[in-house]
């Protein structure tokens, strides 16, 4: 099992960046595709990156794509989301999430992941 937790969050104006960060406390976290998804006012919890247990491989959404980072720090339980160049439609709720099930390549659907924090909220705005 995996504990996530969102650290981070807030205002920001467009254009400018921001780091999320996750701690994951559990024996599951280093075998466990992490991933962050996101859900705007209104809409659906949409997939935004993800990155498999060992690190080498990550997945984006196309609209993050070139603007944002996943990466993951095993021996410490973190990931972590950069976020570049943001837009007003990047505001949205974030959430963590652990799949435990070890895929070859990062699954995107909100049903594979098992764990879920609580969200940390981001807003983009002038």
């Amino acid at each position: 099992q995996v504990y996530p937790v969102e650290l981070g969050g807030g205002w920001v104006q467009p254009g400018g960046s921001m780091t999320l960060s996750c701690t994951a406390p559990g024996r599951s976290f280093g075998t466990s595709t992490m991933a962050w998804f996101r859900q705007a006012p209104g809409a659906e919890r949409e997939f935004v990156a993800a990155i498999g247990w060992s690190e080498r491989i990550t997945s984006y959404a196309d609209s993050v794509k070139g603007r944002f980072r996943i990466s993951r720090d095993n021996p410490v339980n973190m990931v972590s989301l950069h976020m570049d160049s943001l837009k007003p439609e990047d505001t949205a709720v974030y959430y963590c999430a652990a799949d435990s099930a070890s895929t070859p390549v990062p699954r995107r659907a909100v049903n594979d992941y098992q764990y879920w924090g609580p969200g940390t909220r981001v807003t983009v705005s002038s």
